[in-house]
């Protein structure tokens, strides 16, 4: 997929730890590290929207577009997994 989370590197310049997030987001901690390894296909504005008002910063500060990447070829209704708030 050519969209890359920076998770990782957003936390670390907020010092910040995924636990955390988690615990202000409203997000379980295993929903967390689908989305900072990557796995997740797909994501919720509402949940997007928790964690940029959480770490102050914006959408494309999380989401990379990486052009040259592959294209997944899987359709996204491939029962994936999505990342929301609970």
């Amino acid at each position: 997929m050519s969209i890359r989370v920076t998770l990782d590197r957003v936390l670390l310049d907020r010092r910040m730890s995924l636990t955390e997030l988690g615990e202000r987001v409203g997000i379980t901690l295993a929903n967390l590290s689908i989305l900072k390894t990557g796995k997740a296909r797909a994501i919720r504005f509402s949940t997007l929207e928790a964690l940029c008002r959480e770490l102050e910063c914006q959408p494309g500060d999380i989401l990379v577009w990486e052009p040259g990447e592959a294209a997944d070829e899987d359709s996204d209704d491939d029962g994936a997994s999505a990342v929301a708030a609970e």
